[in-house]
């Protein structure tokens, strides 16, 4: 094997990367990883599958953008779901944009909302996901490729030393926690 093809993105590897979600309409940043996300290739779908289809067969040192229509992902916005309600209806803990509410309907099926504006007594809530209906592109650098171990690759991600807890649990799988994560 040769040294290009170990540090190549593919099944079982374990790889490291930063990105950011650019909206191509106002260029402007929407989210960004602070600390580098790591997981193992093939084993979880930590982004997008557009986004994971493009790693393939990367190597550490590439960037890479990758544009998504989060319309393909999310659906259309629902403008149903845009809920606006006197403030003083709401909760005091859930009166601050970009608070989080998890809401339940007749059915018992859980969406999550979001406080989006604050305008006077009016707060609007939004059900939809806060990409919904953009165009985004996915930059991505990649800082690390190698192969996996096999602890790793039982976790989905890096297993990281935690504090010495009674009983030997102090190893905590890092990329097993990002399964359902960002686009």
């Amino acid at each position: 094997m040769t040294e290009t093809n170990r540090d190549t993105i593919t099944g079982g590897k374990y790889v490291e990367l930063k990105y950011r979600v650019i909206d191509v309409k106002t260029d402007s940043v929407l989210t960004e990883v602070e600390f580098p996300l790591g997981y193992v290739h093939g084993v979880n779908e930590v982004l997008a599958p557009a986004v994971m289809r493009e790693l393939e067969g990367r190597t550490a040192g590439d960037t890479i953008e990758v544009p998504i229509d989060c319309n393909q992902i999310y659906g259309p916005r629902d403008e149903s779901l845009v809920i606006q309600e006197n403030i003083h209806n709401v909760p005091e803990e859930y009166r601050e944009v970009g608070t989080a509410i998890l809401m339940e309907n007749d059915q018992g099926k859980t969406r999550t909302f979001l406080v989006t504006r604050i305008a006077g007594d009016l707060i609007t809530i939004d059900g939809n996901n806060p990409l919904c209906g953009r165009e985004v592109v996915f930059k991505l650098d990649i800082l690390a490729v190698r192969d996996a171990t096999e602890e790793e690759i039982e976790a989905g991600g890096k297993i990281e030393e935690g504090p010495d807890l009674p009983g030997g649990a102090n190893r905590i799988p890092i990329g097993g926690l990002l399964r359902g994560g960002p686009p």
